[in-house]
């Protein structure tokens, strides 16, 4: 439960994990549940803080000096909530160009009995291979094993083969992002522990366990950009970000209102809908002017607004479309559609990208399951939740896998992705 007591907990037992965004950061502190007292989420949340992000745009750092004012303010809220001092964090991103690739690694077998040691020679060929053209490995899944060309061993040791095949998954990035990312994190005294492919967090959080087995796209519309992830019998096969998000609605509505942004933020969340009513022409509301905040309010028709709205939105679902139709795992994943996050909540966001998608949308906040306070319930905290559920295992431990490329210097060095299949 949020902000739970103390009750001697181990010191440094606490697990702080971070969403930054373009328009928000949120930060959840939790404690990994005892082992006679498990729940859904496989810890309690015992601080949590979110608030106004700056510095970062696109899941970029932009300004070292306001990201890091921003970061501190919000990782301190959460601490004083949970009564203790982070000295680590996992960090959600999206940046770095994220890059989806399915491909098959192959290693001989010596004695003919497939060892754990011949598993990890396939698996650390496939991590070379990801890596060859200098880009930083940032998430690997095994999709199937084949023996002998035959596919289908779930499992395949101590099986007899004379070649061992692994179909995996891998998501690369550029390096420097998340060397930006992590010295973001030591300027606030932070010490990177892991790192998680946002869009797969937010698809733990907000599809089913049986959607992701049946085939399921996970569509997060952020602040500042859309994350995509697409699952496959269980299996994360393909994911990509786009740099457009609901901010950008926000900055039309700014823009063609002559309004301040924080003004535009207010109106769109009033006033904004997808859903046109012959009534939205006569019905007006108020806003200042930019530069002219003591002068008298202006308005505008609900109607221009929808307009505003309706435009910049169905551009998105263009670039979403575009997506989804060149994508090689289509036929894998079926047509239905899960939108999330923060620019989901927009009235008529499903209705209208299933008109312009021509597939099955629904909206999702994080599962129930989860049993999560209902500050933390709404679908633009499906990413920091997703985290926190990708980094438990039913056991209780942490799920840590190392990326298997040689520790880089500084923050990095002790960077991991969170990993949990099967959830």
């Amino acid at each position: 439960m949020l902000g739970s007591e103390k009750q001697n907990r181990p010191s440094g037992s606490l697990v702080g994990f971070l969403d930054l965004g373009s328009s928000k950061n949120t930060c959840l502190i939790v404690a990994p549940d005892k082992p006679n007292k498990r729940s859904r989420l496989g810890a309690s949340i015992v601080g949590a803080s979110c608030m106004r992000s700056r510095g970062i745009k696109s899941g970029v750092v932009t300004d070292f000096d306001e990201a890091e004012h921003s970061v501190r303010a919000c990782v301190s809220a959460a601490e004083l909530m949970a009564g203790e001092t982070l000295d680590t964090v996992t960090i959600a991103f999206s940046c770095g160009r994220l890059a989806s690739e399915i491909f098959a690694a192959t290693t001989d077998i010596q004695t003919g009995v497939v060892s754990g040691d011949d598993i990890a020679r396939c698996s650390r060929g496939g991590r070379s291979y990801a890596v060859r053209e200098g880009r930083r490995l940032v998430h690997m899944n095994q999709l199937n094993y084949r023996l002998d060309g035959q596919s289908g061993a779930r499992s395949p040791r101590n099986m007899a083969a004379r070649r061992l095949t692994a179909d995996l998954h891998a998501v690369t990035a550029d390096p420097e992002p998340l060397h930006n990312l992590a010295m973001l994190a030591g300027r606030c005294y932070l010490k990177v522990d892991g790192l998680v492919v946002a869009p797969y967090a937010s698809a733990i959080a907000a599809a089913s366990a049986q959607e992701r087995q049946l085939g399921i796209t996970v569509i997060d519309i952020g602040g500042g950009t859309v994350k995509i992830a697409q699952f496959a019998e269980g299996h994360f096969v393909r994911t990509e970000v786009i740099s457009i998000g609901a901010d950008h609605i926000t900055s039309d509505i700014a823009r063609t209102l002559q309004t301040p942004f924080a003004e535009a933020e207010r109106i769109k969340a009033l006033y904004g809908t997808l859903v046109s009513a012959q009534s939205d022409s006569h019905e007006t509301f108020s806003y200042p002017l930019a530069g002219e905040e003591d002068s008298g309010l202006h308005q505008s028709s609900k109607a221009s607004l929808s307009e505003i709205v309706s435009h910049r939105t169905a551009m998105i679902a263009s670039l979403i479309s575009e997506r989804l139709d060149r994508s090689r795992v289509a036929d894998l994943v079926g047509d239905k559609i899960v939108l999330t996050g923060g620019g989901s909540e927009l009235v008529g966001m499903a209705e209208f990208m299933a008109n312009h998608l021509g597939r099955s949308v629904r909206v999702a906040r994080p599962s129930p399951q989860f049993a999560l306070p209902e500050n933390l319930s709404g679908p633009g905290f499906s990413t920091v939740v997703g985290m926190v559920a990708a980094g438990f295992s039913a056991s209780g431990g942490l799920m840590r896998i190392e990326n298997g490329e040689a520790p880089p210097t500084g923050y990095l060095g002790r960077v991991g992705r969170w990993l949990m299949t099967g959830l």
